[in-house]
């Protein structure tokens, strides 16, 4: 199986980053032919990538298969294989996130900060253990902070010879202008319902009619098509937020379900913790000498480390609230577009058919001035959240603005 089998409905992409891996396998090995040895300013490999493209459209997967085909070691290669053969150490160690020269970075707090940027850079100044390249695939990259893409921003425009920086970002607004000008663009698109449930079916050996629900009620989102066909929580949660709609009909049902809303988001957090803080704490406590024969005690003079521990489970917990409420509000939004494309008599495919009598319910109470009014109050609802608005405040807010239409 080829790296690039994991894209999902870009082919385009795939082959870009094709051309681009042969060139700079050229650029490793120094080949002979003269037109071929030419520098990596005029060829297809360049030094910084920046991926683009809506939630769900596999930004972070085509920069880690971008990863494995620049380390790709097959034998086939001398004899014109196509780079990313998927089996050799190279891409396997690389797709699986053990190979030396591949850092890939991913962050499960609410910022990337100006001191893990700045071990990042020197880690990019190393030469590649194994020869070829040094590759940082920074996976949430419109999350850094200010400081953080200046620091960055040195590092891109003095790379070091053999790194590769593969940035990923929804959008070329996420990133600073003066990194995005010495980044190559690549945008990848939404994949087609079709084309999704198909790689759920085939890969992952779903039930092809659980695969094409998951992936229409997802419109195209891989990440989030897989998980809702796998894990029956998230079809619980789901149908859950879709009842939303028909609970708003007084001031009480409004605050109600508000709270539900929130206190779901609070619980996927607190899982997460159970599930990772107490494990990173007991390695934190051991690693700094806490013995059982002192009573747990930690040494003097580590309390500092544990602390910034603390701090980073805490900033972690947020994000998860934050993210599981963005989710809901996604599938909220989904809803009241299919109210709407039903209002107008659309041809669209709904992506919600399960509720049907739902959408139907909704849109003959109401009119489609009144659904653009409820999508928008969505929108400023997650506005608001990312502003740092308290969850509950925000998501009242919105549930009051649902009911008004």
């Amino acid at each position: 199986m080829a790296v690039w089998d994991d894209l999902v409905g870009q082919d385009r992409v795939a082959a870009q980053l094709t051309a681009a891996a042969r060139d700079a396998d050229v650029l490793v090995t120094g080949a002979a032919d003269a037109s071929a040895a030419e520098p990596m300013a005029s060829s297809k490999m360049t030094h910084a990538w920046l991926f683009t493209g809506p939630p769900g459209s596999g930004r972070s997967t085509a920069a880690r298969a971008f990863a494995a085909a620049l380390q790709c070691v097959s034998p086939d290669r001398a004899l014109g294989g196509a780079p990313g053969c998927g089996f050799c150490d190279g891409c396997h160690t690389a797709l699986v996130g053990t190979h030396a020269d591949v850092e890939v970075v991913r962050t499960d707090m609410l910022t990337i900060g100006v001191k893990e940027t700045r071990d990042l850079v020197r880690r990019a100044q190393l030469s590649p253990a194994g020869g070829r390249w040094q590759v940082i695939v920074m996976e949430d990259a419109d999350r850094l902070t200010e400081g953080a893409g200046n620091v960055l921003l040195k590092a891109v425009e003095e790379p070091a010879p053999r790194t590769v920086w593969l940035l990923c970002t929804p959008s070329l607004e996420d990133v600073l202008p003066t990194i995005r000008s010495r980044c190559r663009l690549l945008t990848l698109r939404t994949p087609s319902v079709d084309a999704v449930a198909d790689v759920l079916v085939r890969r992952d050996g779903i039930d092809p009619g659980l695969a094409a629900s998951a992936a229409r009620a997802t419109q195209g989102h891989i990440g989030r098509a897989r998980r809702l066909a796998t894990d029956e929580r998230a079809r619980t949660r789901r149908a859950t937020v879709l009842k939303l709609p028909l609970r708003v009909d007084d001031v009480g049902g409004c605050l109600k379900a508000a709270q539900e809303l929130v206190d779901a988001a609070a619980e996927d957090a607190k899982q997460v913790a159970e599930e990772i803080d107490t494990k990173e704490t007991e390695e934190l406590r051991a690693a700094l000498g806490a013995a059982a024969g002192t009573g747990g005690r930690l040494p003097r003079g580590t309390a500092g480390a544990m602390k910034d521990l603390q701090d980073r489970q805490k900033r972690r917990a947020t994000r998860t609230q934050r993210d599981s409420l963005d989710l809901a509000l996604t599938d909220l939004t989904a809803f009241y577009r299919d109210v709407l494309a039903l209002q107008l008599g659309s041809e669209v495919a709904l992506a919600n058919t399960d509720v049907r009598d739902a959408l139907e319910r909704i849109a003959s109470g109401s009119k489609p001035e009144r659904t653009l009014r409820r999508i928008e109050a969505i929108r400023a609802c997650r506005q608001a959240l990312d502003s740092n608005v308290a969850p509950l405040l925000a998501v009242e807010a919105m549930t009051m603005a649902l009911r008004a239409g």
